[in-house]
């Protein structure tokens, strides 16, 4: 597959959200980004938070063809969101290729669903650790960045998916700052894909889940805000918190404080934690959930 033929496979994604869903508050009720074509039965790869908890998605061909879809399933852990589309697209299955391979310094390009496209370069690929309870081992980061990024498609150049994009980040080297993309490698996606498709997630037991957002700052979880009426929340967490210890372990920065947190078992594990409140130490103990709980399912099309 060429690339040109590639980027006719990158489709503009739209979806609509109730007032009451979960996300609502901190994602939007209309979103907006971009999808691939992966199977030639029209579905499509994109990032997850553009569908979660959607009652509408459409998808748009670069030349205003617009099909309705099906939002399938969103993995927290990967971040890959699948939606299948309800009519014909006539495009395409872009070709997966192989992420593992990429290295700083290779030439790609970074796609929407607009037919618009950044000739770019991987800058680094390391560990990324979100806010949001989410951990990536091996990121991709590009530069420049995409200013529509969500979704879009990293490409080789010789027209494989690589990746799908989740960010707009910047990155300090001595005294500049640019602007880059935060990507996620596609190799995560075939193990998983099968599942997703026909259980609508992975056939796992679900990580355990607080609810909280926290920051990193000089080697401290810090805990910027918590979702109400989340185990975080239930359990007296608040904003400001450092997070200290989890179980009997020392929290060394927010990656850490993950691993530790999914080490204590699925969802619904029951986990101590440290916290310094106003330079007092407390002990809480949380009753952990399963996120996908939290939220609203796709309705049967």
């Amino acid at each position: 597959m060429t690339l040109e033929n590639t980027l006719r496979s990158v489709v503009a994604v739209r979806s609509s959200v109730p007032d009451d869903a979960f996300t609502a508050g901190t994602l939007g009720n209309q979103r907006e980004g971009s999808g691939v074509v992966i199977r030639e039965n029209g579905l499509v790869l994109t990032i997850g938070y553009l569908i979660t908890e959607a009652e509408e998605v459409w998808l748009t061909r670069h030349d205003g063809k617009v099909v309705p879809a099906h939002p399938l399933s969103y993995d927290q852990e990967t971040g890959f969101g699948l939606v299948q589309a309800l009519g014909a697209l006539d495009l395409p299955a872009v070709e997966l290729g192989d992420a593992s391979v990429v290295q700083v310094g290779d030439d790609a390009v970074l796609a929407d669903g607009r037919g618009d496209f950044v000739e770019t370069k991987i800058v680094a690929r390391q560990e990324f650790a979100g806010y949001w309870e989410y951990l990536l081992e091996d990121a991709i980061f590009t530069a420049p960045a995409h200013p529509s990024w969500g979704g879009a498609a990293l490409i080789s150049p010789e027209g494989r998916l690589l990746g799908v994009g989740s960010l707009r980040l910047q990155m300090a080297r001595g005294e500049e700052v640019s602007d880059i993309n935060m990507i996620v490698p596609i190799d995560l996606l075939p193990p998983i894909l099968d599942d997703l498709v026909s259980r609508g997630r992975v056939n796992k037991p679900p990580r355990p889940w607080l609810g909280a957002f926290s920051a990193e700052s000089n080697g401290e979880v810090i805990v910027m805000s918590v979702s109400e009426g989340s185990p975080a929340a239930h359990a007296g967490l608040r904003q400001g918190d450092i997070i200290s210890d989890v179980r009997d372990g020392e929290v060394e920065g927010l990656s850490d404080f993950y691993r530790k947190l999914w080490a204590s078992g699925p969802a619904g594990a029951e986990v101590p934690m440290r916290v310094v409140r106003d330079g007092r130490e407390t002990w809480l103990r949380i009753k952990t959930a399963d996120r996908n709980s939290f939220l609203k399912k796709p309705q049967l099309q």
